[in-house]
């Protein structure tokens, strides 16, 4: 096993009990008091995680994370704020590219959980593309609901990737090295149902020729996936709670019981409250399932996973010598993609087949009710809409520092020097600043 070095970046030493967490996860310690020791470790041995205190001096938190993951890009960093930072915190995820952050004051059992969690991230699933702030928030509790042994409920869209997600949570956790087995329940003959989870014995019922395990013996020590969850009929509703209950389950034709030591992922792309509500679905089997709830935006909320999502579609299929045009690129961004990413990976598939050459053209997509016009408008707007929010954030800190120039700065983590060329831009924009500095 290759040698992987963990850095600590704080003005104090931590406790023996730190160093004694990081090297049960398998990591060598490394310590840095300063930002010139911090930013020479990255070059001399790049660490791959990273955990930055709040209370190194003379650089804002996200500045210096920003900084240690330009030095090494592989990296990853935690950031160590106390609970009155809980907005630079924010920032340093949002803004500086820190992938989590842990809460002072905090014991070496959270250190740890902390380090399985954020090295989970790293190495789970490879096609899962998850770039906008929205799916990396959802992918943080994936992965901190991916330690414990609760029930999880994921809710979507159809064609959101609501099983790449399950894979994930199952590629994080401690079973990562044991069965993954998803079962559509939409897919599967409701009277095929019962058989098909639990399993049946020879002569069982008609047909049935031969012994066969059920999916949830298959997934034994690992995780199963109980897709469509909501197309279950009440009976065997019923009967799922009592093998979860009880954690064990018996075939078809036998009575014979097999202990069960299996992770239940359910999803559903329907609200299950509402199907309860309905009497569609089970009160209790409801509770037992959405201990940890977790919801997968559609891809309308998340529009920066859209290109990249485009970009892996075409190594998949095609190869990296394909390009987008920009008016692909403005029509891909004005698309609301009901489909979702099964939509985008379709959309790609046919643009490569019908590309004459490497660019891919927005005639090549094929999407309907989005005209060129309209789609560079809608990309210039969004360029507009983010640039408005940024401006917005920018002006109520200038308020409620009543036009103090360095505490703004500050609140923004940037350089006076920064938020000068932003009031600048602002100006130009149209907005009255004057009153306010």
């Amino acid at each position: 096993m290759s040698l992987r070095y963990l850095l600590w970046v704080s003005e104090h030493q931590p406790s023996i009990e730190y160093k004694q967490a990081v090297s049960s996860e398998n990591f060598k310690f490394l310590y840095a008091g300063s930002i010139a020791d911090a930013v020479s470790y990255c070059i001399d041995t790049k660490p791959e995680l990273i955990f930055v205190d709040a209370d190194i001096k003379h650089i804002e938190q996200v500045e210096l994370v920003k900084l240690l993951i330009k030095t090494n890009p592989i990296t990853q960093v935690v950031t160590l704020v106390d609970s009155s930072q809980s907005e630079i915190a924010s920032k340093t995820i949002n803004a500086g590219g820190a992938v989590d952050y842990l809460l002072k004051p905090f014991f070496a059992e959270q250190l740890k959980n902390t380090i399985r969690n954020t090295d989970s991230m790293k190495h789970g699933v490879k096609d899962l593309i998850a770039v906008s702030t929205k799916s990396q928030q959802v992918l943080r509790l994936a992965n901190r609901a991916a330690q414990t042994s609760a029930g999880i409920l994921i809710t979507g869209e159809s064609g959101t990737g609501k099983e790449k997600l399950a894979h994930f949570i199952h590629k994080a956790s401690k079973r990562n090295d044991e069965s993954f087995v998803a079962v559509n329940c939409a897919a599967i003959p409701e009277n095929m149902l019962e058989a098909m989870l639990f399993g049946f014995n020879k002569g069982a019922f008609t047909g049935a020729i031969n012994s066969q395990p059920g999916k949830f013996e298959l997934a034994n020590g690992g995780t199963i996936l109980l897709d469509e969850i909501t197309e279950l009929p009440l009976d065997l509703q019923a009967k799922l709670l009592r093998v979860l209950q009880e954690r064990e389950v018996e075939r078809l034709g036998s009575h014979q019981k097999i202990k069960l030591d299996v992770r239940v992922i359910a999803a559903s792309n329907k609200i299950l409250r509402e199907e309860v509500e309905k009497g569609t679905f089970r009160e209790d089997l409801f509770y037992r399932l959405d201990v940890l709830p977790l919801n997968w935006p559609p891809l309308r909320d998340r529009v920066d996973d859209i290109m990249p999502l485009a970009s892996y579609f075409i190594k998949k299929y095609g190869s990296s010598d394909y390009h987008i045009s920009k008016q692909a690129k403005d029509l891909m961004l004005c698309y609301n993609w009901p489909g979702n990413v099964r939509e985008v990976e379709n959309v790609i598939q046919r643009a490569l087949v019908m590309a004459r050459g490497a660019e891919i053209q927005a005639e090549d997509l094929n999407l309907p009710q989005c005209s060129l016009a309209a789609a560079a408008f809608c990309s210039s707007q969004l360029k507009n809409n983010k640039k408005q929010a940024e401006f917005d954030y920018i002006y109520s800190l200038l308020s409620r520092f009543n036009g103090h120039r360095t505490r703004t700065a500050e609140a923004l983590g940037v350089s006076t020097r920064a938020l000068r060329y932003k009031i600048a831009a602002m100006r130009e924009y149209g907005i009255d600043i004057d009153a306010i500095i």
